[in-house]
């Protein structure tokens, strides 16, 4: 199965017992259809993630990236501290792909352009082009 969104936090690592690592993330997956009155509804399903392959990609699972996840739905299923059964959906990550990367912070927020500028170009080459 595969699924598509753009991660809603930084990931974070959690080594366990026999000191396999996991890496678990969450995502968001945007949809929108047109309701019978005509107007269109967008919805917003989360998935939690879980990824046991490798935890060096951690590095890259950053907030707002946008991901393409192969992998399988599981079902976990706890006691809660108030002794209520909690039942939770989990995509069990086989395959990462990174669509788009998150913004990195040191990147500047806008660009400022000059609209006047006019570029030189008596130093382009004249030769015609080969296609």
């Amino acid at each position: 199965m595969e699924i598509i969104g753009r991660l809603t936090a930084d990931s974070t690592v959690k080594t366990i017992g026999d000191g396999k690592q996991v890496v678990n993330f969450s995502i968001a997956m945007n949809d929108s259809y047109k309701q019978k009155d005509g107007e269109k509804k967008e919805v917003t399903t989360y998935v939690d993630c879980a990824f046991w392959r490798d935890a060096k990609r951690a590095q890259w699972l950053k907030k707002g990236a946008m991901v393409l996840l192969t992998g399988r739905i599981g079902i976990n299923t706890y006691t809660n501290r108030e002794g209520d059964t909690v039942t939770r959906l989990t995509f069990h990550v086989n395959d990462i792909n990174i669509l788009l990367f998150a913004k990195q912070a040191e990147q500047p927020t806008a660009v400022k352009t000059d609209l006047n500028f006019i570029p030189d170009v008596s130093q382009l080459p004249t030769e015609d082009l080969p296609f």
